[in-house]
């Protein structure tokens, strides 16, 4: 019963940091962590990622130009671009050590110590590789607030809003520290209890056969 709770757990926290990892990596690489909507023309959407801008039109005409430097991005761009990669790096490594961990895997099944320390590495990096996610979302999501709400910027002067990316970056997040944290929670010590050998009988001694009659070795009862 337990060990069926156990290998349940592990399997919903593997898919749910497979989710989280690949939902990290998507919100890496799109360009919708920040809309603009313009009052002059309308009919252009303009959205901004860690990497480009694009500007999409109304017949669907979708243009991107890259950023043209790192340094020239915001603070909160060019660190959130390291702290994406390094959490797209993170929750690869923390999947792959926690597949190898799992019960049903037959790596190292005659080596449950390692199989245990390699499910909890992988739980533990897949924690980091979340929060590495929770944190540049929130960051720049808080500057995108704090630029919205600015009372020195005149009101005809357009403002940025949440995009689609920063609510698929928090559901990642989310996925990996959750994932992360089961499989962690899922490991045990899966000893293999060694099964006793029976007892054997030994052959009676010259010493306790003194005394009595000489042993036939056809009549000895031998048992190994």
């Amino acid at each position: 019963m337990a060990g069926g709770w156990w290998a349940k757990a592990q399997g919903g926290g593997m898919l749910l940091a497979l989710l989280g990892w690949i939902s990290s990596c998507v919100t890496t690489f799109v360009p919708l962590w920040k809309n603009l909507n313009l009052d002059l023309n309308e009919l252009e959407v303009w959205n901004m990622g860690l990497w480009q801008v694009c500007i999409t039109q109304e017949e669907g005409v979708v243009e991107c130009q890259a950023h043209g430097s790192f340094l020239a991005l915001p603070p909160e761009l060019r660190i959130s671009r390291l702290l994406m990669c390094l959490s797209n790096g993170l929750g690869l490594l923390g999947c792959l050590l926690a597949a190898l961990g799992l019960e049903g895997w037959r790596a190292c099944e005659d080596k449950p110590g390692r199989k245990r320390r390699l499910l909890l590495g992988g739980g533990v990096t897949l924690g980091m590789a979340g929060i590495t996610t929770l944190v540049p979302v929130s960051w720049v999501a808080y500057n995108t607030v704090l630029d919205f709400w600015d009372e020195t910027v005149p009101d005809i002067v357009p403002r940025w809003e949440f995009g689609e990316a920063t609510f698929l970056g928090w559901f990642a997040g989310a996925f990996l520290a959750a994932g992360g944290l089961l499989l962690a929670c899922s490991t045990r010590s899966t000893r293999t209890a060694t099964p006793l050998a029976p007892p054997c009988r030994r052959v009676p001694t010259a010493r306790g056969l003194a005394g009595g009659h000489h042993l036939n070795p056809k009549n000895a009862d031998l048992v190994i």
